[in-house]
């Protein structure tokens, strides 16, 4: 690159030297291109004589400064920004550029999503369709008028509620919406399209009727009832649990099929990537439809904790992202099962936000600086985020907590905050001291708490470490302060003793009495803390037996197969221990859906977190063997499992039935690593037959594992079937692109060719290329193609949508524990890729910070 980008630093944060009171907008929306006209009443602030806004690539036509137009010597222009001379103490400034929607392949600002004008501007697209105080804590009152083309585009909306139609004799018309609540602009919305519609309302809680609208394509209507069902449970969800209800008269939610993230909170007008709106069973997985019911569930939530209250600046980010999370969560465990719910969040944040805390591009919750903001859209600030709003929770307890949120809410609705003001809401409603705690929204990567037993004259002291690594400038890091939860178990299996301690020192012990034996430890109950605990001895046999808290019986689970794996890895035999313990799983009278969890073999991403040095190759070869040795040792149990479970003529969507599905798929996933015909005939069978997406999927990628040619005809009826589906679709590209089989980098390249794929649209991208890059026994393959494929494609991608392309980089991000020769091979792609010529900030900062490492 011609000129390193430039950093920016929370330490240099200054309050905005203007206000801006009321915001205008009129669009003229055409084919070719966009006319906006944006008149902004202006208060300054401090004293300063030239007003400078946020700009990015928009043709300027006509400004004017209290209706007097302005001459070139009155203002100046350049790739950032927009400067006025001479303003006054309050003023009005009118601004009229061009922007050209079809051709933003970017995704930021207004684009064309197909035949859908729609924006996304979060963080910082705004600017890129009119100058303006692109700023979080710079809000406005909006009113927003769009004209278009009414046959084309029928359908026109924004932000706020519903003020004026307007009519016009040459086939074009308008809308007018007002947003009576001040927001900042990345919370602006704009959609004007030809959509079918699902429409339902909401009495809130004081007896205020809300409108409820889902725009699709048309055609998709039917596939709207679980969103719309997800959505008011939510909005019931938030007036019970935090008091909290809905302040306009409509609420819309739009679903496009080319969105850079899941969606977006914009007030009153949320755009959601179509694969967080759309299902039925014939399309959607189980997962599909909980992550459905998640997503929109979280955007709604928004509404109060990220929109009404909003962050002061963008390192403040984790202030809405953070808490949102932990109240999308906290919905879904209530709406679904707590104990599955609490295993997935955690399993979550463990594939990619422990991962993440280990690179090179670790950060805290609040980051210190960055070169993209949208590179911080990260695991660590959302994920991580919601662990330390959770630890919170704990730490207070529910009814301090609820009041601690009522605090916050009722002192700073409709201000720009800080994380420290919402840690002060805690700490006057909790009668709480938290500054050590804060320490988590500082610190980087994962704490590790090392743990040490005694047992003597029957006391049992559980003596503690605190490990807590350098940051990445390689400055020290303080202990850490959170809540353990642990519990201690008798040799009988009976519960002896429920605590929840406080871990705040680097060293400390605990001491317990009046015990006839040594007890057996729980520990971390319920992931209290977001921590990795080094245990010196654990009898995970025991725990998978007798332990009452689901989630550390879990935990034991993958901790005995995660050691018996590494004993394989180094030339062990398999432990039979552990084959016994498993075997005693699978006769267990408990949920389903938690069942199927517990005979689930760790990932092989978390067998690569634990390794000094990783080698995928030796890592499969572990993983296949133990897969294969319990699928002949108890496949006549296993089979049994999947007969009593197995019901082909049912696309039900109630927890029963996800229950049913998530075990019988689990027991044929694990019985199809002895690569049999019986189970190939099996997963044939029941792709053939069954009528969700969740089967055929599980049945599909069974088969593509176990019986090429029995996997050929399936793919061939699956593509032929829902080729015109793009959800689908990235379904059929991401199992591909998942396979094990040795020819799956050229069959990647080849299925970039299909008519179906198309680079442009994120989902696609990430479905086959992000898949791809996932799948460690191919990606890290030791002839380098697998990461010169990738490097290819950002370098490709990057000129197209450079968040697509960063989010690409992130892959490279085990660089420093690869061995040498996968670094070797991985470090001459990195560096072709970041001296590449135009190369975006976005991916400029991720690599520069993987090759910093070295």
């Amino acid at each position: 690159m011609s000129k390193e980008p430039q950093a920016i630093y929370l330490k240099d944060y200054k309050k905005p030297s203007f206000a801006i009171r009321e915001v205008n907008l009129t669009f003229e929306l055409f084919e070719e291109y966009t006319i906006v006209t944006n008149v902004m009443k202006f208060l300054k602030l401090d004293n300063v004589q030239e007003l400078r806004l946020h700009a990015e690539e928009l043709e300027l036509l006509e400004v004017f400064l209290d209706d007097v137009a302005l001459d070139q010597e009155s203002y100046t222009i350049d790739e950032e920004s927009l400067s006025v001379k001479n303003v006054a103490e309050s003023f009005t400034l009118k601004i009229v550029n061009k922007i050209y929607p079809h051709k933003n392949t970017e995704l930021e600002g207004l684009y064309k999503s197909g035949d859908i004008f729609c924006t996304q501007c979060e963080p910082e697209g705004f600017r890129r369709i009119t100058p303006y105080l692109d700023r979080p804590d710079v809000m406005s009152v909006f009113t927003t008028t769009v004209i278009a083309d009414k046959e084309k585009y029928p359908i026109l909306l924004s932000n706020g509620n519903k003020h004026q139609c307007h009519e016009n004799f040459d086939g074009r018309h308008g809308v007018t919406w007002h947003d009576p609540h001040p927001k900042p602009s990345y919370l602006f919305a704009l959609v004007a399209g030809d959509l079918g519609s699902v429409s339902d309302e909401f009495t809130t809680m004081s007896g205020n009727k809300v409108a409820l609208n889902i725009y699709v394509d048309k055609g998709n209507e039917s596939k709207c009832s679980h969103a719309m069902r997800s959505l008011k449970e939510a909005m019931r969800w938030d007036e019970e649990t935090y008091g909290r209800e809905y302040d306009l008269d409509i609420y819309n939610i739009v679903a496009v099929d080319s969105f850079n993230m899941g969606a977006m909170e914009n007030k009153g007008l949320n755009i959601f990537n179509s694969a967080y709106v759309l299902a039925n069973t014939d399309t959607a997985t189980d997962a599909n439809f909980m992550g459905i019911e998640s997503v929109i569930a979280h955007e709604y939530f928004h509404n109060w904790t990220g929109n009404r209250i909003t962050c002061r600046d963008w390192f403040q980010l984790t202030l809405k992202e953070g808490l949102t999370v932990f109240r999308d969560q906290s919905f879904s465990a209530d709406m679904n099962s707590r104990e599955v719910q609490r295993i997935e969040d955690v399993k979550g944040l463990r594939e990619r936000q422990f991962v993440e805390d280990a690179s090179p591009t670790r950060h805290p919750i609040q980051p210190k600086s960055y070169i993209s903001m949208n590179n911080f859209y990260t695991s660590t600030v959302y994920e991580k985020g919601a662990e330390v709003i959770r630890m919170m929770h704990t730490l207070l307890g529910e009814e301090k907590y609820r009041a601690a949120m009522d605090l916050y809410f009722n002192t700073f609705d409709g201000e720009a905050v800080t994380t420290g003001d919402f840690v002060w809401a805690m700490e006057q409603a909790g009668g709480i001291d938290l500054k050590q705690f804060q320490l988590w929204y500082h610190q980087s990567g994962t704490p590790r708490l090392i743990v040490d037993e005694k047992f003597e004259n029957g006391v049992y002291t559980l003596m503690l470490t605190q490990k807590i690594l350098d940051d990445v400038d390689g400055s020290k890091q303080a202990p850490m302060y959170y809540p353990l939860k642990m519990a201690l178990i008798n040799q009988d299996g009976a519960l002896a003793l429920e605590k929840m301690l406080i871990v705040s020192k680097e060293k400390e012990s605990f001491s317990f009495d009046g015990f006839a034996f040594k007890p057996v430890l729980s520990i971390n109950r319920d992931f209290s803390a977001p921590i990795i605990i080094e245990q010196q001895e654990s009898d995970y046999a025991f725990l998978m037996k007798y332990d009452t808290n689901s989630f550390t019986q879990y935990e034991a689970t993958q901790n005995f197969a995660i050691e018996t794996l590494e004993s394989m890895m180094q030339g062990s035999k398999i432990d039979e221990a552990f084959v016994e313990a498993y075997g005693y799983l699978l006769d267990l009278d408990i949920d389903l859906s938690y069942k199927a969890l517990l005979l689930e073999l760790p990932s092989i991403s978390t067998l690569m977190q634990r390794q000094e040095v990783i080698d995928c190759q030796i890592i499969y070869s572990a993983h296949e063997d133990l897969a294969k040795h319990l699928a002949d040792v108890f496949q006549e149990k296993l089979l049994q499992i999947y007969k009593e479970n197995h019901n082909p003529d049912s696309d039900a969507i109630d927890a029963k039935s996800i229950a049913q599905r998530a075990i019988k798929n689990r027991v044929l996933k694990l019985l199809s690593a002895s690569e049999t015909k019986e189970i190939a005939l099996i997963a044939k069978e029941q792709y053939d037959n069954s009528i969700t997406m969740t089967d055929r999927v599980t049945a599909l990628d069974v088969l593509e594992h176990t019986d090429e040619p029995l996997a050929e005809e399936a793919f061939k009826d699956f593509y032929n079937k829902y080729k015109d589906n793009t959800l689908v679709m990235n379904k059929y590209f991401g199992l591909l692109s998942s396979s094990l089989r040795d020819d799956i980098l050229h069959r990647v390249k080849t299925l970039q060719n299909d008519e179906v794929y198309d680079d442009k649209v994120p989902n696609l991208v990430r479905s086959l290329v992000g898949t791809f890059a996932r799948n460690h026994k191919h990606f890290h393959a030791k002839d380098g193609e697998g990461y010169k494929f990738v490097a290819d494609k950002i370098v490709e991608i990057d000129k197209i949508n450079p968040q697509m392309a960063s989010g690409l980089c992130s892959t490279f991000k085990i660089y420093d524990k690869m061995n040498k020769e996968n670094q070797k091979l991985m470090k001459r792609e990195l560096m072709r890729v970041i001296s590449t010529q135009g190369l975006s900030k976005n991916s400029f900062e991720i690599i520069d910070k993987i090759l910093k490492e070295q």
